[in-house]
């Protein structure tokens, strides 16, 4: 078979007639043959045809046979036919480059023949392999193929023009950005008034496509567009009435594109915008409803939110509520019928991967209350099931950012809504008023206060209904309001929401097993320390959820588990907890292969629970340590490999790697001095000088974190390599890559601390980007404040190289500090400026005001370091008397020191 069709491709060289090529009978025989085979369930002989193919792609005539199935063998069956010309599109996509001139344009000129086949399958098929071959760079080389298209659209024959559009339609979102650049002359301009004339087509699918291609140019501004952009939102409307679903979903999507980009044109028309997107919204189709729901999302991010929706909110509202409940499919894919399914082993496709984040170092904050969250997971509902984007999640998402658009004068409209659905017999009625209530709670929460003595209880019996799906989004509700259950006494709503969350981690039924292992995870990092009466009952919980939990679960119950260690810290660190807790992780530690990315949630877990039970955690943090060595080892060893041999060696899984320098991170920071004869026994120190130079950004922030643990825990072993690591360090002062840049920050701090006056060498290696950092504007505050630190201890350990920039720093460092909470960190910082300003007291002398008002934050500084301020303050008033008599006035405000 295979000579077959190399001699056939001789002969077609020779005569070099392209377009004439004919197969050989007994070639296509088996080919079709091949092609009827694939089609077959049976995975081995779909292994087989699948070698077969790749062989037959050494020989470039094998794509003209292919194409010749697809557009000329009208006998043969239409999947078969689509088939070859999928097959055709994967070998343009792999190995386009490879074809010969002779092929390509055979492929490329039957194309253009067949875009108007009889068959919308053939045709739709055709026009995927159009783009694919455009896409390959093709627009350029292929100069007749945009002007042929546009040609069919004027045909007749409805086949060919809607061939010709479907594939337009294609290139349009495949190609774009090439289409809008002088690379091909700009052939919207063309295209684009074109397009705009089809929207009147009598043929709804004509209008579709053509509605379609234009809305690939919202976003970008395309000038072609922006040029008829009132001719193209006129037309818009003419068609927002249109009978075929299609066409509407396109209006809707169009309309919500253009809210973004072009609001001037939209304005004037909103108030009708807003009446048809209410209608669409309730559209019987609900592809055209969830387009139509998107609008709400997109308009609540604009300015003229409030001011254009405040006259419509009473009809917006219900129909957002409508669209919560749960549709009939929703509740079949989500099995809602079925409530024990506790011991249906989980099916592993349903498990989305999982992506470790990198440790990243944090200063405490006196406020204590809530951090700002640079990664708000909190899903609007739990129906991970349903990944897809649905009108359910979109409505609540919408909810969800208008309440806190309009905050509590949503809850006009909203309170007589949620009476009646909160309390609703019908359970999917009254599951959509838990979702509700959920929904508002980030945007409603003050006017919400005065019912919620009422609702909390009301919801803590919702954890027992009858139904799973009732159950498990009262656990989400709940999650959402845990803040202000944490704020009242804690008999009255906390101790019954907690007894009865930790019932429903047991429940028989595993979605409410992963909502209320989330809930709870949500409940410990409000609560912290208040859990500490209750951890025996806790985790006893957690404990037997062990044994009761598949596998999708066992991953949530670590994240929950590790949250309770960082919320109660060394709480945890008592004998009976330790023996309840550690048996079950290790088993599960020890259970675990190298390469089971399962270990990233379980290392994770073990990270926190080592911090938190510092001393208590001996026992157990050889194996633990050393399996976390050999991991990095490992890693290193996979990816130097791949590095040097590219083609025999796969690049290695880095999280594997991360995630060990983070639980290395943890066992240094619980164990402190008790890590020093594990680090004295092995290499950690050289693997860590690779990780420092990784490509991976997160590597290098991980191991960045783990020196500066590494750094309290044992200096003894990390000093001798310190000519090395600052080097390294300074060049990772780059603040575009924030996490990196914090903890290199953090660990030069640290390492100072340790090195006293030696560190004066490695000064120049770092000062001056440190100080450019802590001028930047739009510095996250986290990174502010390491910079603040780690310049006030190096100027603390070497006033006299540090001092001279004071001037260019001072200002931006006390705003910086003025927040965090009194700790060892903040005092070696503020010992650090103390002794920079008795070294060069003219650099403060402009911003003083600015010192004072840091000074002033101290709650309780220690007596040497109240003496240091006292100093400064009255050498300066001194000074101060003496230029201007009785300006004493200034200083009130730090007189209390």
């Amino acid at each position: 078979m295979f000579s077959v069709l190399g001699q056939d491709y001789k002969r077609k060289e020779q005569t070099k007639m392209e377009y004439e090529w004919k197969p050989d009978e007994q070639g296509l025989q088996q080919i079709l043959q091949l092609l009827k085979e694939s089609q077959s369930p049976d995975t081995s002989t779909q292994r087989s045809v699948q070698q077969k193919l790749e062989q037959l792609n050494q020989y470039p005539d094998f794509n003209n046979y292919l194409i010749f199935v697809l557009t000329k063998l009208k006998s043969e069956d239409e999947p078969t036919r689509s088939l070859s010309g999928l097959i055709l599109k994967n070998n343009v996509k792999a190995h386009y480059q490879n074809f010969p001139n002779g092929v390509s344009d055979f492929i490329k000129n039957e194309c253009l023949q067949n875009i108007g086949d009889s068959s919308p399958l053939i045709r739709a098929t055709v026009g995927i392999l159009i783009t694919t071959i455009a896409s390959k760079g093709e627009l350029q080389n292929w100069p007749e193929l945009l002007p042929k298209l546009c040609s069919l659209l004027d045909s007749q024959d409805y086949n060919t023009c809607e061939g010709a559009f479907g594939a337009l339609q294609k290139i349009c979102e495949d190609s774009a950005e090439i289409l809008d650049s002088d690379i091909l002359d700009r052939p919207l301009n063309i295209m684009i008034p074109k397009f705009l004339q089809f929207f009147k087509h009598s043929s709804p699918k004509i209008r579709s496509h053509a509605i379609a291609c234009v809305n690939q140019f919202i976003i970008s501004r395309t000038q072609a567009l922006m040029l008829h952009i009132d001719a193209f939102i006129e037309n818009l409307f003419a068609l927002a009435g249109d009978e075929e679903p299609e066409v509407r979903k396109n209006v809707c999507r169009a309309l919500v594109m253009l809210l973004e980009v072009r609001m001037d044109r939209l304005l004037p028309h909103m108030h009708n915008i807003i009446e048809y997107m209410l209608q669409r919204t309730q559209d019987q189709d609900e592809n055209v409803a969830l387009e139509a729901c998107e609008f709400w999302l997109t308009l609540a991010e604009q300015p003229v939110c409030k001011d254009v929706l405040c006259g419509h909110l009473s009809k917006l509202i219900p129909v957002l509520v409508n669209g919560m409940k749960y549709s009939e499919i929703d509740i079949i894919l989500l099995k809602g019928d079925v409530e024990e399914d506790e011991a249906i082993p989980d099916n592993e496709q349903d498990i989305r991967p999982r992506f470790h984040r990198s440790r990243t170092v944090a200063q405490q904050h006196e406020a204590d209350g809530i951090e700002e969250d640079e990664d708000d997971e909190d899903d609007l509902d739990d129906d991970d099931t349903i990944s897809d984007w649905n009108l359910r999640k979109c409505s609540a998402a919408a909810l969800d950012v208008l309440a806190n658009v309009f905050r509590d004068d949503l809850l006009l409209h909203i309170l007589p809504l949620l009476k009646e659905l909160l309390f609703h017999p019908e359970w999917v009625i009254k599951e959509s008023g838990i979702l509700v209530l959920g929904a508002i709670a980030e945007g409603c929460m003050q006017g919400m206060i005065p019912y919620l003595p009422e609702l909390i209880p009301h919801l803590v019996q919702c954890l027992s209904d009858k139904k799973a799906l009732v159950r498990s989004i009262t656990c989400w509700t709940l999650s959402r309001y845990a803040h202000w259950v944490v704020s009242q006494p804690p008999d009255t709503y906390l101790k019954p929401l907690m007894t009865e969350l930790l019932k429903r981690i047991l429940d028989s039924n595993k979605r409410v097993q992963e909502a209320a292992c989330s809930a709870f995870a949500t409940l410990e990092e409000e609560a912290c320390t208040e859990l500490v009466p209750y951890l025996a009952y806790i985790l006893d919980t957690l404990v037997f959820a062990f044994s009761k939990y598949q596998h999708k679960n066992l991953l949530i119950l670590y994240d929950a588990i590790g949250t309770l260690a960082d919320s109660v810290g060394h709480h945890l660190n008592k004998p009976e907890y330790i023996q309840m807790l550690m048996p079950p992780l290790i088993q599960k530690w020890n259970q675990l292969k190298d390469e089971d990315k399962d270990l990233f949630p379980l290392l994770e877990c073990l990270s926190s629970v080592a911090t938190a039970l510092q001393s208590g955690f001996l026992p157990y943090c050889e194996p633990v340590y050393q399996r976390c060595v050999n991991l990095v080892q490992k890693t290193l060893a996979q990816a130097m490999l791949h590095n040097s041999q590219p083609d025999q060696y796969e690049a290695p899984d880095k999280d594997f790697m991360i995630v060990a320098l983070d639980l290395l991170s943890g066992l240094a920071e619980g164990l402190g001095g008790n890590i020093e004869q594990l680090v004295a026994r092995s290499n950690i120190l050289t693997l860590m000088y690779q990780c420092m130079q990784d490509k991976m950004p997160e590597v290098r922030q991980s191991s960045f974190a783990l020196l500066g643990d590494l750094t309290k825990a044992c200096f003894q072993h990390v000093k001798p390599c310190i000519a090395d690591f600052m080097p390294i360090l300074g060049t990772n002062l780059n603040p575009e890559l924030i996490s990196v840049c914090n903890n290199a920050t953090w660990a030069i701090g640290e390492i100072s601390i340790q090195m006293g006056a030696e560190m004066q060498p490695y000064i120049a290696m770092v000062l001056h980007q440190l100080v450019e950092i802590i001028n930047r504007p739009n510095t996250p505050k986290t990174l502010l404040e390491n910079t603040a630190i780690t310049i006030g201890r190096l100027g603390y350990v070497c006033p006299q190289e540090v001092a001279p920039m004071l001037q260019q720093f001072i200002r931006p460092w006390c705003t910086s500090l003025r927040n965090i909470r009194d700790n060892e960190e903040k005092d070696s910082a503020f010992r650090g400026i103390c002794t920079m300003i008795s070294v060069n007291p003219g650099g403060v002398v402009q911003d003083f005001i600015f010192f004072c008002d840091a000074v002033a934050s101290w709650v309780n500084p220690k007596d040497d370091l109240r003496d240091m301020f006292c100093k400064i303050l009255h050498g300066f008033k001194n000074q101060w008397e003496q230029v201007c008599p009785g300006g004493y006035s200034l200083w009130e405000t730090t007189g209390s020191l």
